[in-house]
């Protein structure tokens, strides 16, 4: 922490403006330390909290509406592309697609205080064609919100966040150690998840050159497309006869085909 307050110390805002605009591109550079680090500095007078919240909330608005922009000229093929380095590909698009139709612009105030969501929300709100003046609206109200949690935590509990940077500077490079062990057993572990998953997903599955086969012998099989609304607003395109159904209604009592029907399900 010592050697984070020298380097805001010395060189001012200018280094809150460039951090938080390049994590919230997306680069792996965790805003959260520096935030804290930044007020707990405004509480022991080193810096003024107010200009340390301005330069934070610029970045990451500005960061926002490029994400904002990408989504409105490319599509859901964005989101598609965040969801597939990360940690779990297989339900990341379905799950922040859901996320963002339930709770619309609302989700601008908390989407960066939840991961994952953080980065794809401002491209979706660009996929749903939102209103630029309601997404700078919500996207900046949300900045604020973020950005000034951690800037006043910090302020506010300076004298502990310092006494808890003492004791972790006696454990020197072991917390190094500690955080890195942790961070790896968290990737080994769903990665273990995900192919588990892939693995029992491979029993039932068929391939695309299977199910052709069948529908040229004139198979009865009920085909259901079950990609998100917006995957089928970018692609309409579908196999024909398939039917599109929400996931949501598998659960139905009544599918609406017959009971011994064998059934092919397919999404993005």
């Amino acid at each position: 922490m010592h050697a984070l307050s020298n380097i805001l110390i010395g060189h001012g805002y200018i280094i809150l403006l460039v951090w938080v605009f390049l994590e919230q591109l997306g680069l792996p550079l965790p805003s959260t330390p520096l935030l804290l680090v930044a007020g707990a500095l405004s509480g022991a007078g080193k810096l003024n909290v107010f200009y340390a919240l301005a330069p934070s909330v610029t970045a990451s608005v500005t960061a926002d509406i490029v994400w904002y922009e990408l989504g409105h000229r490319k599509g859901v093929k964005v989101v598609q592309w965040l969801c597939r380095i990360s940690l779990e590909p297989d339900s990341c698009v379905r799950r922040t697609e859901g996320v963002f139709e339930r709770q619309g612009a609302k989700s601008l105030l908390f989407a960066k205080f939840v991961p994952g969501l953080n980065v794809v929300a401002t491209p979706l709100a660009g996929i749903f064609h939102m209103k630029f003046r309601k997404f700078l609206l919500f996207d900046s109200l949300g900045a604020l919100l973020w950005a000034g949690t951690f800037l006043f935590g910090g302020f506010l509990f300076s004298d502990q966040l310092e006494v808890i940077a003492k004791a972790a500077s006696t454990l020197g490079g072991w917390l190094v150690v500690l955080l890195l062990v942790a961070l790896a057993g968290y990737v080994l572990f769903k990665f273990y998840a995900r192919r588990k998953f892939l693995h029992e997903l491979r029993i039932s599955r068929i391939s695309v050159d299977e199910l052709k086969e069948k529908i040229d012998a004139g198979e009865e099989v009920t085909i259901v497309d079950l990609r998100h609304s917006l995957d089928f607003e970018a692609d309409p395109e579908t196999i024909p006869g398939a039917l599109h159904l929400d996931s949501k209604q598998l659960s139905e009592a009544k599918p609406p085909w017959p009971p011994e029907r064998e059934v092919v399900l397919y999404c993005t």
